[in-house]
């Protein structure tokens, strides 16, 4: 005999007949960056200075291309709605289109699930291509 666990959604963020929930932006913003990153192909881009790429800022202590990290995430929460700002890399090659639509799906599904909140906006740029990056291993 074997238990099936049924997962609910999240009661919505905001009003309830019980009192009001309130999820701080910073909550939000963490749940984002790390639902960004559990795609193998994206992750954090290089930091840049007034516009510019800045290679090899990882060994200055300053954040670099690495797709294993958190991206560069903010979000704006009203009420129950969510407005999030990601800035990722993409592994070479990759299709940029698939990857930054999965990453915006998996983004709105995990706050729903995890917040309860809706997220009407994921806004995505892609600041760098990871091209010198090992891909991850292949099961065969």
């Amino acid at each position: 005999m074997s238990a099936v666990t049924e997962t609910r959604p999240a009661p919505l963020a905001g009003r309830t007949e019980l009192g009001t929930i309130t999820i701080a932006d910073t909550v939000v913003t963490k749940i984002a960056a790390q639902a960004a990153a559990e795609n193998p192909d994206a992750g954090a881009a290089v930091a840049r200075v007034l516009g510019r790429a800045v290679p090899g800022a990882g060994n200055l202590g300053v954040r670099g291309t690495d797709l294993s990290a958190l991206p560069k995430t903010s979000v704006e929460v009203d009420g129950s709605k969510a407005y999030v700002s990601l800035e990722i890399a993409v592994r070479w090659p990759a299709s940029i289109a698939e990857v930054t639509g999965h990453v915006r799906q998996h983004v709105r599904d995990r706050i729903r699930e995890l917040a309860g909140l809706d997220v009407d906006e994921v806004h995505i740029v892609v600041a760098d291509l990871a091209t010198d990056i090992t891909p991850p291993p292949r099961v065969r």
